[in-house]
């Protein structure tokens, strides 16, 4: 076998920007829990005393980690100064916990794989799937905070205008549900928009709806969200006027049992609205970095809980548009759209 040196070294590079993307990681969660980026923000260049004293950290940590972030492009360093600066596009991502792109709480996901490596090199081995509710404490953490800010932002001004109609009819009344509601946070942010309507969310996991309920308390929306342990063809019927998956459908064994509970427990001019991981239909189109995380994530957590329910399908992240169509039509529902899309996920709205 031949080696093209040039080619080595170019994919030597890859790999090395990969690894140290991967120790970054944790200079992310170190900063987001020690304050340093919430101390930089808005604060203009600073020195490592300087940041040590407003973090309250020690000096000698706070410099190496300076230098970690400056290196990966993460603060500005300035040379003539000796000091770093959190830039206001830096800082939306990585310090202001409210905002849409917020990244930090995203590298729990990462670290709660690494915690659950040992059950994810046997059920490759076996074929074993891994229930939701087994894996590290710091998966449910991750992924409700960093799907909360996504939903903050677009949820409300965005997806649920792209369903005809249906603002209009949330703010008069309607009945909602939310199933796979996890910690709740798409169930609460609905809630606060329309006041007059009721909300339902379900999930299988005990944990994440205890969660819910603290969440559901701290917004004081109490009086119209209910957060009950259902699965997704179980759950009660109350002819919703929306039931909401979102992005868990790919995550179930029994999605086509899923369809059909809510084809019947719709109401009579009621849809779905179907958030999912975004993903093309074919696996050459979703060779990209987006692509690469969801296929992650997947082979570790979404196909892993579809197998342990030894179900009928295991679609994983990267499902795509076509094979969800086929899952709503086989359902009974005779229509099945893209209402809108991000980067990130596609809105799909389905309607018998």
């Amino acid at each position: 076998m031949t080696i093209d040196q040039q080619k080595l070294s170019t994919f030597l590079d890859k790999v090395v920007t990969d690894l140290a993307a991967g120790y970054g990681g944790v200079m992310v969660s170190l900063g987001e829990k020690l304050g340093l980026y919430k101390a930089m923000a808005g604060a203009g260049p600073l020195t490592s005393d300087e940041l040590a004293a407003r973090s309250g950290c020690a000096e000698r940590y706070v410099r190496e980690w300076l230098n970690a972030q400056a290196a990966g492009g993460y603060v500005r360093y300035h040379p003539s100064s000796g000091s770093y600066e959190l830039t206001p596009e830096q800082a939306i991502v990585l310090a202001d916990d409210t905002s849409p792109v917020y990244i930090p709480s995203a590298w729990q996901v990462p670290a709660s794989m690494w915690f659950d490596e040992a059950k994810a090199l046997d059920a490759f081995r076996t074929g074993r799937g891994i229930p939701w509710g087994d894996h590290n404490h710091r998966l449910y953490c991750g992924v409700a905070a960093f799907y909360r800010n996504a939903y903050r932002g677009s949820l409300v001004p965005e997806w649920l205008p792209a369903l005809d109609g249906l603002p209009e009819k949330l703010a008069a009344g309607a009945t909602v549900a939310d199933v796979g509601c996890g910690h709740g946070h798409s169930t609460i942010i609905m809630a606060e928009a329309f006041p007059k309507s009721h909300f339902w969310g379900f999930d299988t996991h005990p944990d994440s709806i205890a969660a819910a309920r603290d969440n559901a308390r701290a917004a004081g929306v109490e009086d119209r969200v209910t957060f009950e342990k259902a699965a997704a063809d179980t759950y009660a019927a109350r002819d919703y006027d929306l039931i909401c998956f979102f992005d868990c459908l790919h995550d179930m064994g029994h999605p086509l049992a899923a369809a059909r509970h809510a084809a019947r427990t719709l109401g009579e001019d009621g849809r779905i609205m179907l958030v999912e991981p975004y993903a093309n239909d074919n696996v050459e189109d979703n060779l990209t970095p987006v692509g690469r995380l969801y296929y992650s994530a997947s082979a570790t957590l979404c196909c892993a809980h579809a197998i342990s329910e030894e179900g009928s399908h295991v679609l994983g992240a990267q499902a795509g548009e076509a094979r969800l169509a086929g899952i709503f039509a086989k359902a009974g529902f005779g229509s099945f759209r893209r209402a809108a899309e991000t980067p990130f996920n596609l809105i799909l709205e389905a309607r018998r």
